[in-house]
């Protein structure tokens, strides 16, 4: 199953954003939708092609409330995410699978603390599949895979990070 991850606008609240306009809810509504970070709504769809024509579909919204819109292909990638503009290649046939790893966007993960009071967290459990987000994303660093190799994230201090594929354009 291939998984879609919108990463809301930190003005906005993403899962309000969407869930309250009605054409946006009901492209979703067939979703079983999730919160991996804060401020983030996951989904999963049965391929590549349909995560690019879903995104396709929201794109009124993803332009007003997203700040980035991920794609995870197990084909490509069990760990490491593509952004829209490459999962849209990948789907096109302008891109092999094995091409996609040489540019990256890397995030680094850090906890969301109990007492932090943002409006995005939920009270109790925080876990992925009781619905609140336990990570927020911070800083991108922009690196290039050589030798296989990603180079570390040194932005800040973080016990984890995710990565994104992107393309070389949005690599420079």
């Amino acid at each position: 199953m291939t998984r879609v991850c919108l990463l809301g606008e930190a003005e906005s609240t993403l899962q309000y954003e969407l869930l309250s306009r009605e054409t946006a809810r009901e492209a979703l509504a067939t979703y079983d939708l999730t919160r991996p970070f804060e401020n983030a709504i996951a989904l999963r769809t049965v391929s590549v092609g349909a995560a690019v024509s879903l995104l396709n579909d929201l794109d009124w919204y993803l332009t007003r409330f997203v700040d980035e819109a991920l794609v995870q292909e197990p084909s490509v990638s069990d760990t490491e995410w593509l952004s829209r503009p490459l999962a849209t290649q990948l789907r096109n046939g302008d891109v092999e699978p094995a091409e996609t790893a040489e540019f990256c966007k890397v995030y680094g993960l850090e906890p969301i603390n109990a007492d932090d009071d943002d409006g995005d967290t939920d009270s109790g459990d925080d876990s992925e599949t009781a619905g609140g987000p336990t990570d927020r994303l911070v800083e991108p660093l922009y690196v290039r895979r050589t030798d296989g190799e990603l180079p570390a994230y040194d932005l800040r201090d973080v016990e984890d990070t995710l990565v994104v594929r992107v393309t070389e354009a949005e690599f420079t």
